[in-house]
């Protein structure tokens, strides 16, 4: 009987091809590689100021970056985040190869959340401008909704502008 056969892991191909070749040019981890470094970083609050000695710290867009990814693909975890750095070819490219320890991960979003907020703050603005998002069209897709109408929870334009000036 026949089978598919794969390649021989031991032997090296002739023509050597790059990780960048492995990494299609309309893949979604080149816009965020574009994205994170278009930023300025101490814009958005993210601290460059780390101590000199011992082992030198990630840089903030290298952890943004891979936070990001793992946003839009639904790996919230930091264990999850830093078992891909070390599998997942995307991750690899777009992290260059590094794979920082969980506690790393989980460090940067502790440390920095309000920094977080603005970059996808900014990331809706940007979108916004491409006109990739409105933000005029409520529809509903035939869920049951329970009616509430208390001062709580009713909202007009002057209360909504009130709530992201708070925000910001």
């Amino acid at each position: 009987m026949k089978f598919i056969n794969g390649t021989n892991r031991n032997q090296l191909p002739l023509f050597a091809s790059s990780i960048d070749d492995a990494i299609a040019q309309d893949n979604q981890i080149r816009l965020i590689d574009l994205f994170v470094e278009s930023l300025k970083l101490p814009d958005f609050g993210f601290t460059f100021d780390f101590v000199e000695n011992g082992r030198p710290a990630y840089h903030p867009s290298d952890l943004l970056k891979l936070f990001i990814y793992g946003y839009l693909n639904r790996m919230r975890s930091s264990r999850t985040l830093e078992k891909e750095c070390s599998r997942n070819i995307e991750l690899m490219w777009l992290l260059k190869g590094l794979v920082p320890d969980h506690n790393t991960i989980a460090n940067f979003r502790k440390n920095n959340p309000k920094a977080i907020a603005r970059v996808f703050r900014a990331t809706v603005k940007l979108a916004a401008h491409f006109e990739l998002i409105g933000g005029s069209l409520v529809a509903g897709d035939s869920t049951k909704l329970r009616a509430q109408n208390s001062k709580k929870n009713n909202f007009n334009s002057n209360k909504i502008e009130r709530h992201i000036a708070y925000i910001d």
